[in-house]
């Protein structure tokens, strides 16, 4: 696919082998996010691991001090009163089997979704639809949890899942290009930190091995990970 002359444009700005300070690498990235629409800023960090093995597999959330800069649409399992918990706490859609039902009709329209224990064994035959997408339900992440209000308000003020994918690599937003720069640094603080506290017994040698931010349209530019 060939290179828009903007994107040309933005890799002839830097030099794109240098390792940066993450508050230059954000200022770069939020500098060259010229689409016109709010780009988010994306860290993603390359870590020493082996995810294929079940003591090396790394997922959890992070609350960002700053919030997303996005719309998050809550769906939660519950009845009773933890439904209604849930809608006074903002979720987008509370249900058990008419919830179930609209999912495996192909209706998604939804960023996270929440369960209370007792409906699991109804969310987990969800699995084929919400597995790929990320969207199942797991004790690790809290959205399996009795306090359904409290993780509906958590996850709309800016809390996020994280976890390794095949190659070891951890992929978060940290905010919107809109965001001034030192929101943009607390929350990519706030993601490095639970990573370092994150680090499996397990992990041997270089556990940060690369570390990158860059906006949705623009170009990666690499941090100094030296640090970590």
């Amino acid at each position: 696919m060939p290179l828009g002359k903007k994107y040309k444009a933005a890799i002839a700005s830097y030099d794109i082998e240098a390792a940066f300070s993450s508050s230059d690498a954000l200022n770069k990235a939020k500098t060259m996010a010229t689409a016109k629409f709010d780009e988010t800023i994306e860290l993603v960090v390359r870590l020493g691991l082996d995810p294929r093995k079940a003591d090396q597999a790394v997922r959890g959330t992070v609350a960002l001090p700053s919030g997303t800069g996005k719309t998050v649409r809550v769906a939660v399992f519950a009845a009773g009163e933890a439904a209604q918990a849930a809608r006074d706490a903002g979720a987008d859609i509370v249900g058990t089997d008419d919830l179930a039902a609209a999912i495996e009709g192909g209706k998604m329209d939804f960023d996270i979704a929440i369960s209370t224990p007792d409906l699991m064994p109804m969310v987990g035959k969800l699995g084929r639809a919400l597995g790929p997408r990320g969207l199942m339900p797991n004790p690790k992440t809290g959205t399996v949890t009795n306090d359904v209000g409290r993780a509906v308000t958590e996850f709309k003020g800016g809390k996020v899942e994280y976890r390794t994918d095949r190659y070891g690599n951890v992929q978060v937003p940290v905010g919107k290009a809109s965001f001034e720069l030192s929101a943009l640094e607390a929350n990519f603080a706030a993601v490095m930190e639970e990573l370092m506290r994150a680090r499996p017994a397990s992990a041997k040698g270089k556990y940060v091995k690369k570390v990158s931010v860059s906006s949705t349209m623009g170009p990666s530019v690499r941090v100094d990970s030296s640090s970590y």
